[in-house]
């Protein structure tokens, strides 16, 4: 016995790739319908704000003086700060905007955050081949455990901001304060991990309190990606202090655990919802 219009969850997404690849190709297209760059936007918007940060805190506020390979450093995390925001904000609106196609036929609501999430991942693996070809300018070595806890921290991204995205955009569809709080959220989402300026900041501003921005999973994965991607641009001397304590140990299992608590509450809830959500639109 299953109650009516109750979906799948996850599992239905799986049982229906084909219609989760039309609907990213028709997101896309839809995006760039009428551009004149298309995609390479998904381009120029990291670039101007990389540029913009540099400037600002590299060159005006010397922070490329105390951090060595300022530029690889800040790029690496602004990526992965990217796609988790992009993700997160348009798994939120995935539901209300795509009202007139989830009234019309039935399709497995989770569909919709999950296609927002996939577009997402579109813009963000050129822009980790632009950051590779950076890095091997300065001298990337990395090794294959480094490349692998690169492919964890994009997994504990994902995760995360499909669990959040489903929760949200359950949320959304009754309350549409909903996009406001999300938009909140992504406002102070860079400054809240060490994106802009290093951990060790935080540490000594916080100092006990220090293990509750390491239970944040944007921190352990932002610090996953400067493992990857920074740490082999550095000597040997200076790559050791450069890593969080106990980041491998402790803080990538609990942010693993972390996200996937996420996404199950927000598969629940979304379940919950998603009965009544063409009635609502």
């Amino acid at each position: 016995m299953q109650t009516p219009g109750a979906g799948g969850g996850l599992t239905a997404v799986l049982r229906n790739r084909f219609l989760l690849r039309l609907l990213v190709r028709k997101e896309i297209r839809v995006r760039y319908r009428g551009s004149v760059l298309g995609l390479l936007w998904s381009y120029l918007k990291p670039l101007l704000q990389f540029s913009v940060y540099y400037v600002a805190l590299g060159i005006f506020l010397n922070l490329q003086g105390t951090t060595e390979n300022y530029a690889v450093y800040l790029f690496s995390g602004i990526v992965l700060i990217n796609f988790f925001t992009e993700a997160f904000g348009n798994a939120t609106r995935s539901i209300v905007e795509n009202r007139d196609l989830i009234k019309k036929i039935y399709l497995p609501r989770e569909l919709f955050p999950m296609s927002a999430v996939w577009v997402s991942a579109v813009h963000f693996f050129p822009q980790v081949l632009v950051l590779g070809g950076a890095c091997l300018i300065v001298g990337w070595r990395p090794d294959v455990l480094q490349l692998f806890l690169v492919l964890v921290g994009f997994l504990i991204v994902a995760c995360l901001a499909t669990g959040l995205g489903l929760l949200f955009g359950a949320v959304n569809v009754y309350f549409r304060d909903a996009e406001n709080l999300v938009d909140m959220i992504l406002m102070v989402v860079t400054w809240a991990s060490p994106v802009l300026y290093s951990w060790n900041l935080v540490s000594d501003a916080l100092g006990p309190w220090f293990f509750l921005y390491q239970l944040n999973p944007m921190t352990v994965a932002v610090e996953l990606f400067h493992y990857g991607f920074w740490v082999p641009t550095l000597d040997a001397a200076s790559a050791g202090p450069a890593l969080m304590p106990d980041i491998l140990a402790v803080w990538v299992p609990t942010a693993a655990v972390v996200s996937v608590l996420i996404l199950l509450l927000g598969q629940f809830v979304f379940r919950r919802l998603s009965a009544n959500f063409a009635q609502e639109l």
